[in-house]
């Protein structure tokens, strides 16, 4: 997916910037099936995963469980180390996250 297109996609108002000024940025999207709700952040390549996961939680899931509880993936598969920046993950400009529970809960 190319920056354009992410950017055209319906999301939660105004995109969360963690880019650091003066750096190379792009933007990356948050998805979490829960809330059925996405939010655009604008990130530098060397943003830690632990920082984007917890500004799209506080704006997606504000009263939601510990930030322990839930996973962030990209591809299908869980970014296991948060501690490493959005570039070593192989994230790119337009790439989309998954933010969901780390276990599969009932539904009721």
């Amino acid at each position: 997916m190319s920056a354009a297109f992410v950017t055209q996609l319906r999301s939660r108002g105004d995109a969360l910037h963690l880019a650091v000024p003066d750096a190379p940025a792009f933007t990356v999207r948050v998805e979490m099936p829960e809330v059925w709700d996405t939010v655009r952040a604008i990130v530098s390549p060397t943003t830690p995963i632990i920082e984007l996961k917890e500004r799209a939680l506080a704006a997606l899931y504000p009263h939601g469980e510990a930030q322990a509880a839930f996973v962030l993936k990209l591809r299908g598969f869980e970014v296991l180390d948060e501690g490493m920046s959005v570039a070593d993950t192989g994230a790119v400009d337009g790439s989309c996250y998954l933010l969901t529970h780390r276990y599969r809960r009932p539904v009721r």
